[in-house]
Formats: structure tokens, C-alpha cells, sequence
């Protein structure tokens, strides 16, 4: 009989929670101990019915695991990543991988020159839905990506801020908090940015970060993309409200990504393919959509099976710590240029390393 992959997740806050619960739903799956020095976690850990450890080090101390899960504060996936590295246990890192794309490096080398796999948390690739958009503009039934415009507005109530003042803080907006998922999917489903134009507008309600912001991003294939983002908009465009995929987030039957091609135009969540009858390629002719039929399954279920395959040998990883990183720098590019005013350059992918560099307008 195979035994079961046995994982251990540090950070059982609201994301680990979920994390945990995804886990214990996961066939071949086992929640083997969890690292949370809080009160609360070590609570949590005992109504799941794992040990508990104040650190990692205590953890490969006492306790024989294949992999971890890092659920932990941004500014702690870096040294808790090389520490899972140095005992050569798999590691999956929710995102973003760290806080800056330079400070992530140091972890991808050691983690590359160890041969240990480095995963990024960015659940909604494994979504059914966001892997059949790939396939549809993968096999050309929207021909060459020309454009691609995505939303993400929606409004927090003033309790979320209170609750945790450092939401209030600079480097705690909409760019940084919100868009790095949406920013990762449209770099998987339309190709790499080679250039970022952004602005961004302070808070209304007088916090110390934005909280509206849009940018202009110019990819190597050539395609232009908009993207805009709010946590002080009443709308129904964003992932959270249109995908189904949490259900603390109401439904609503919209899309919140549009993308264009020479051959068609594909609308995500819903999945609406739009092209001209015949396959004309002429605006005097009529169009019509058609629904792209897709599978349903829990995405952080889906990656945790993805986690346990790689770790079993069975599959690479399909979003690498190169893929986090290659993501977080067009972040970067993004409140860079939001900041500046001016043109932020990222560097081509097969030179991701190198980070980012500001180009007069």
C-alpha cells in the first residue's frame, strides 16, 4: 500500500486554515503537524488533531515529514523557505514568494542548487476553468493575443482595516495585496510583460497606500494589456465575486477578464468565446459567442494533489519559485512606475535575474 504524503503547514492563520482544510480533503494526503508559535495556532493544531511546533526547526526536530507548506507573513518565506531547503523537504510557498523579486533569488538558487522543489501558491492556476482558458488560447481559437483588459474592484468596509491597522500602512494596497494573483494569470494565459506604465491615486478614506490604481503592460509577443484595481469600488468585476471559487465571496454572473485575439475574443470566468460566423475576420460580419464547457474542482485541493505528485516524483511543478518571482517583478514594475510616473522596463524572462529598470517616458 502507497503511504500517505505527509505535509506539515506553518501559519495557521485565515489562509493556512483553508490550506489545512483543502489538505485533509486531498486522497494520499496527511496533515502530519503544524508550525505556529500563536496561542491560537497551537489551538487550532489541537482541534486538528496534529502536534504543534513553535518553528521549523523544532518541527525537522522532532517530526518526519515530505513536504511544508508556508502560510506564514511574507517577510518570513525567505528564511523559512532555505531552512525546509537545508533539510532538503519540498516546499510550497503561498504568494507572493517574498517581498521583493532580488530577495527571492536567494532562495531559488539554493533551492535549484539542492535539487529540492520550490512551489508558489498561486492556486488559481490549478483551477479547471483558468487550465481550459490556456488550452483555448494555446491551440489559437482566438489566434494571436492582441489585448487583454482585467478588473479587479470591489469594496472592504472599514472593519477590515480596523481589525488590522497594517492594511492602512504603505506597501499594503490593492497593487500589493490584491492584483499579484490576477497579474500571475494573465502572465499564464497571455505571456510575458516586457514593460509596465501605471498610476495609482492615494486613499480616500486618508490611508498611507493607494487604494485605486491602473497600468498599461506592453508583452514581448507584442500585445497590449490594461489592468485595474480598487478596494474603495462597489462593483461586481473581480475574480473573487465572479469565479466561484471561495464561497465566502457572493456570486455574480460577470467576467472580470476579457481577452483579444486576430481570431476571436475569450471572456473569463465565463467562458464566453466570441468569433465572427465562418471564422471572418471583418467587423461588417456577425458574431456570436459560444460557452467553452469546463470542469469543476477546488483549486487549493487541486494543488495540494499537484504538491504531493511532485514531491512522489510523479510531475514538476507548475508554478516554479521562478514563476513567483517572474510575477512579483511585474508588481514591482507597477508600483515602481505608479510612483515615478515613468516607463518601468522588466527584464526578458530568460533573464529574469536581473530585475527591473526605470526608463524615461
Amino acid at each position: 500500500m502507497v503511504q500517505n504524503v505527509r505535509i506539515a503547514i506553518a501559519g495557521l492563520g485565515l489562509v493556512g486554515k483553508r490550506h489545512a482544510a483543502a489538505l485533509m480533503q486531498t486522497p494520499g494526503l496527511e496533515l502530519a503537524a503544524a508550525v505556529d508559535p500563536s496561542p491560537e495556532g497551537q489551538a487550532h493544531a489541537r482541534e486538528l488533531g496534529v502536534p504543534a511546533f513553535a518553528d521549523l526547526e523544532a518541527l525537522f526536530a522532532g517530526q518526519a515529514v515530505d513536504g511544508v507548506l508556508l502560510a506564514t507573513p511574507t517577510p518570513l518565506h525567505v528564511a523559512q523557505g532555505l531552512e525546509c531547503v537545508k533539510h532538503g523537504c519540498p516546499v510550497l510557498v503561498e504568494k507572493p514568494i517574498s517581498v521583493t523579486a532580488a530577495e527571492a533569488e536567494e532562495l531559488n538558487s539554493a533551492a535549484e542548487a539542492a535539487g529540492v522543489p520550490l512551489l508558489v501558491g498561486h492556486h488559481r492556476r490549478y483551477n479547471p476553468l483558468i487550465q481550459k482558458a490556456h488550452e483555448v488560447i494555446t491551440e489559437g481559437s482566438i489566434g494571436e493575443v492582441r489585448g487583454v483588459q482585467a478588473t479587479c474592484w470591489f469594496y472592504k468596509p472599514d472593519h477590515y482595516f480596523d481589525a488590522a491597522p497594517w492594511r492602512k500602512k504603505e506597501g499594503a494596497g490593492p497593487i500589493s495585496v490584491n492584483i499579484v494573483h490576477d497579474i500571475d494569470l494573465i502572465r499564464y494565459l497571455c505571456g510575458e510583460v516586457a514593460s509596465v506604465r501605471a498610476q495609482a491615486a492615494p486613499s480616500r478614506r486618508g490611508f498611507e497606500n493607494e487604494d485605486v490604481a491602473a497600468a498599461v503592460l506592453t508583452f514581448e509577443n507584442g500585445a497590449i494589456g490594461t489592468i485595474s484595481v480598487s478596494d474603495s469600488i462597489v462593483s461586481p468585476w473581480s475574480w473573487e465575486y465572479t469565479a466561484r471559487e471561495n464561497p465566502v465571496y457572493p456570486p455574480v454572473p460577470e467576467s472580470c477578464y476579457m481577452i483579444g485575439g486576430s481570431h476571436g475574443a475569450l471572456s473569463i470566468p465565463d467562458m464566453r468565446l466570441w468569433q465572427h460566423k465562418d471564422g471572418a475576420q471583418d467587423w461588417w460580419e456577425p458574431i456570436a459567442a459560444s460557452s467553452v464547457p469546463r470542469d469543476y474542482s477546488d483549486p487549493l485541493v487541486n494543488q495540494m494533489a499537484h504538491f504531493a505528485a511532485v514531491i512522489r516524483g510523479e510531475a514538476n511543478p507548475l508554478v516554479t519559485g521562478r514563476e513567483g518571482a517572474r510575477t512579483l517583478q511585474v508588481i514591482e514594475a507597477i508600483q515602481k512606475s505608479a510612483k515615478s510616473g515613468e516607463v518601468v522596463q522588466i527584464c526578458p524572462a530568460a533573464d529574469a535575474t536581473n530585475g527591473t529598470q526605470l526608463k524615461s517616458a
